[in-house]
C-alpha cells in the first residue's frame, strides 16, 4: 500500500468513529493520526533491528501525543485511538484490525511473564477510558471492556467486561458491531451483587423474625404447661389426701 493510499485509510478511520471531526484536515491534528503514522515507520525500523531508531521515531510519537507504543508491537488495520492521552501499548501486544481504544488504557504485562508478555486483542474489540488489560492472554473479537476496569484473564468473543478485577457480565452468540462504541450502557455486577446481598439481608431478617415468633410462642406454651403442673401438685385432691 502507498504511503497516500494508507493515510487516506487513516483518514476515513479517524472520521468514521469520531463524530467530532468536521473535515479532512482535522484528523491532521489528532493524535490517533499522527502516532499511528510514527509507529508504522518504528515498527519497520524495529522488524530490520534498528532498535535504537526505532524507539527515537516511538518516544518521539510519545512525547508529541501522549501515546506511548512500543515499536516492537503488532497492529493491525483501522486502530484508533480516541483522544489517547496516557495510552501505553507494551511491546509484545497484539491488535487486530478496526479496534478502538480509549484515554488511559494500559495494554501491558504483570512484570512476572518472559517472551510474550502482552495481551492480544482480537478483531472489533473496544476497550474503554482507563481499562488496564494486564498479562499475555486474549481478549476475544467483538469483545467490549468496561472503563475502568482491570481485566487479568482470557476474555471469550462476544463478552461484556466490567469491573476489578475484570469480570465477564455479558456473553452471546450475537456479533458487537464495530460501531457500537457504547462505554456507559454497560452492566455492572457490584450494584447487582450489593442488590443481591440486600435481598439476601431482606430474606434473612424475614426468616429471623419467624424464629424468634416462633420461640415466643413455644416458650409461652412451656409457661403454660408448667403452670398447669404446678397448679396440680399444688392441689391436694391431686395428693389422694
Amino acid at each position: 500500500m502507498g504511503i497516500l493510499s494508507y493515510i487516506k485509510q487513516e483518514i476515513r478511520v479517524v472520521r468514521e468513529r469520531d463524530p467530532a471531526i468536521k473535515s479532512n484536515m482535522e484528523v491532521l491534528l489528532y493524535p490517533s493520526f499522527k502516532v499511528i503514522l510514527h509507529y508504522r515507520v518504528a515498527h519497520k525500523l524495529y522488524r530490520k533491528k534498528h532498535y535504537f531508531l526505532a524507539r527515537w521515531v516511538s518516544q518521539r510519537a510519545a512525547r508529541k501525543t501522549g501515546i506511548e507504543i512500543h515499536p516492537g508491537a503488532k497492529i493491525g488495520k483501522g486502530l484508533f485511538i480516541d483522544h489517547g492521552s496516557g495510552v501505553i501499548i507494551g511491546e509484545t501486544a497484539e491488535i487486530g484490525d478496526n479496534v478502538t481504544l480509549y484515554q488511559g488504557v494500559t495494554l501491558g504485562g504483570t512484570g512476572k511473564e518472559k517472551g510474550k508478555r502482552h495481551p492480544t486483542l482480537g478483531d472489533n474489540v473496544m476497550v474503554s477510558a482507563g481499562a488496564k488489560v494486564l498479562g499475555s492472554f486474549k481478549i476475544g473479537e467483538n469483545s467490549k471492556i468496561g472503563a475502568g476496569s482491570v481485566v487479568l484473564k482470557e476474555v471469550p468473543p462476544n463478552c461484556t467486561v466490567v469491573g476489578v478485577p475484570g469480570r465477564v457480565v455479558k456473553m452471546g452468540d450475537q456479533k458487537i458491531p464495530r460501531m457500537d462504541l457504547d462505554q456507559v450502557h454497560l452492566p455492572d455486577p457490584i450494584s447487582n451483587d450489593i442488590r443481591e446481598l440486600q435481598a439476601d439481608n431482606i430474606r434473612l431478617h424475614r426468616r429471623i423474625r419467624e424464629m424468634e415468633k416462633r420461640m415466643r410462642c413455644m416458650r409461652s406454651q412451656e409457661i403454660k404447661i408448667l403452670d398447669t403442673e404446678t397448679k396440680g401438685t399444688d392441689n391436694p385432691d391431686s395428693r389422694g389426701l
